[in-house]
């Protein structure tokens, strides 16, 4: 019998275990993978195979029998659950009893179950962090120093880009650094028009083409992952077949499974992680079969935690052993505190009444970008941002609509669809602000409801600060004015006062920091009390900055296994 359990036990055992699938998790697979470590990842949502699972990626609209809306009767499954509902997208959804939660405060949390996760969602806009960012929190006084600088990351930036696929332009912003570019994606005639009246007024206020994880011109790496250049298609939220833009799906998890050291195991619902008091490090996860709700447990020698921020934070503080009580590695007792978002708050819309002899050629997957312009050196001590710490940066996409006659049989139905009339051209901005991170914004565990899969609910506790609603006051100002300089009309800009989380872009919990005494992980993304525990997801990340945080995600998760595996071999770990 005792052969027989150590069978099971060694065939169990990976040399690493990757939680989660999506974007950081893709990443840290398929470098583990690379560097010849067998590699379990745990998915806790079904399968997702590129190209033959993205049901809708080629349907016409008029193949849709509800035309894009999903019927009462469905709507009803979901609750109130808004994200992806539509008959194009329902098939993302998660169901309200796949995970519940405790809202303090009112709070949205979008999650993408399934392999690939929220890869497949993602809006796929992709700047680098700069040294102003890193450098922010120590001179401005706020969360605590960053254990890096972009020296540190640059390098692994570069390394990204290159295998995912970036389009932009080299544009020379010291405070938006330049990365490895394909071709960029062009702004069309109202863009450049608002960009050349920025030039015209502005010295610190520059509007670009959004870098974008979109192949324009294929390399030969991307050839290789078996990935075709972006059609322009805009349907991306149903799964490229083309692999156009990035996802685990299309590029990183197809890489790894070529190593022949991948192990992918979807309907994994990972329950905690298993400390070893003996061996005084982590030794594997507990999971939850989510088809038998049957626990089993796995083994290895690393462990990368990437299931998305707050189900990373809620896998650690549920990760309970002598040496560590309140949850794995939180002998600070900050885990789960100092949670931030992005501040999507502020909308503004307009119209243009030139350009009427020209249209868009085609539709714009990604779109124009004002980076952050203000406190961006230092703290301003007057004027209107000195009224509030940090800043914003503000996407930018116009257009010009039809208003397409269906009127008439025949060749008259055909002509008039065809060649409809044009509407006048539209623009919309809206913006992407840096939350300043507070020790009351946090996420626990609820002592005492669970979920279906006898995990302890994750209990939300974050809310807007006095500087979020300057900082939206100050972008409805400041927009209005450019629109205004650049000759828009029927100006309407807005407070949506969405809820926090909207974004979609949860951060910290887990936070990067010098000192054990203030942070978790250390510059290596490494938990400073359990060294072969690695977080690389938007938990880790100790401040918000203005840009999209993926690559950022992607970067230092590269960086980590790369450190890891190092460290394995030097039997450091």
């Amino acid at each position: 019998m005792a052969n027989v359990n150590i069978d099971a036990r060694k065939a169990a055992t990976y040399d690493a275990i990757v939680i989660g699938s999506g974007i950081s998790g893709g990443w840290a697979a398929k470098e583990l993978c690379e560097k010849g470590l067998k590699t379990l990842v745990l998915e806790r949502g079904r399968d997702v195979q590129h190209v033959t699972d993205y049901p809708t990626a080629m349907k016409n609209p008029w193949e849709f029998p509800h035309r894009g809306t999903v019927p009462l009767a469905t709507r009803e499954q979901y609750g109130n659950i808004r994200s992806f509902m539509r008959e194009e997208t329902v098939h993302w959804a998660i169901k309200p009893d796949e995970q519940p939660f405790v809202e303090e405060k009112p709070f949205t949390w979008t999650r993408g179950y399934h392999v690939g996760g929220k890869s497949l969602l993602w809006a796929r806009q992709t700047q680098r962090l700069s040294d102003f960012d890193f450098e922010g929190p120590a001179r401005d006084g706020f969360a605590v120093d960053w254990p890096v600088r972009y020296a540190d990351l640059a390098p692994w930036y570069s390394h990204v880009e290159r295998f995912a696929g970036i389009s932009g332009n080299r544009d020379g912003l010291p405070h938006l650094p330049d990365g490895e570019f394909l071709p960029p994606i062009e702004l069309n005639c109202v863009e450049n028009h608002l960009k050349n009246t920025l030039a015209k007024h502005y010295k610190d206020r520059q509007l670009i083409q959004g870098r974008c994880a979109h192949i324009t011109k294929p390399t030969e790496t991307h050839m290789m992952q078996g990935r075709g250049q972006c059609m322009h298609r805009s349907l991306c939220n149903r799964g490229c077949p083309l692999g156009g833009y990035f996802s685990s799906n299309a590029s990183t998890l197809p890489w790894a499974a070529k190593t022949g050291n991948l192990t992918l195991r979807p309907h994994s619902v990972v329950h905690s992680i298993i400390y070893d008091d003996k061996l005084g490090k982590a030794s594997g996860v507990r999971v939850v079969d989510a088809n038998t709700l049957q626990m089993t447990e796995f083994y290895a020698r690393i462990i990368f935690v990437n299931g998305s921020a707050l189900n990373s934070n809620l896998i650690l503080l549920n990760s309970v052993s002598d040496r560590f009580p309140n949850g794995l590695g939180n002998d600070s007792g900050l885990l789960g505190k100092y949670i931030a978002w992005h501040n999507y708050r502020g909308k503004i819309s307009a119209q243009y009444d030139g350009f009427q002899d020209k249209r868009a050629d085609g539709k714009n997957p990604s779109n124009g970008y004002i980076p952050r312009f203000r406190n961006v050196l230092k703290q301003e001590t007057s004027g209107p941002a000195s009224r509030f710490q940090r800043g914003y940066a503000v996407g930018i996409g116009g257009g010009r609509g039809s208003n397409a006659n269906r009127e008439g049989l025949g060749a008259e139905l055909k002509e008039n669809l065809l060649h409809p009339a044009l509407g006048p051209w539209h623009v919309s901005g809206w913006m992407m602000g840096e939350t300043v991170p507070t020790e009351q914004n946090h996420v626990r565990l609820d002592p005492s409801q669970k979920d279906k899969y006898g995990i302890p609910l994750l209990v939300t506790s974050a809310g807007w600060t006095d500087n979020d609603d300057k900082m939206t006051e100050d972008f409805i100002t400041q927009l209005t004015e450019m629109f205004t300089l650049a000759g828009f009309t029927n100006i309407q800009a807005v407070d949506t006062h969405s809820n926090p989380g909207s974004d979609i872009h949860e951060m910290g919990g887990v936070r990067m920091g010098k000192d054990p005494k203030t942070s978790i992980l250390n510059k290596w993304n490494q938990v400073h009390g359990c060294k072969n525990v690695f977080v690389t997801d938007g938990a880790c990340m100790t401040s918000t900055a203005t840009q999209n945080p993926s690559l950022t995600y992607m970067a230092f998760t590269a960086r980590a296994a790369d450190f890891a595996v190092r460290e394995l071999k030097k039997k450091n770990l």
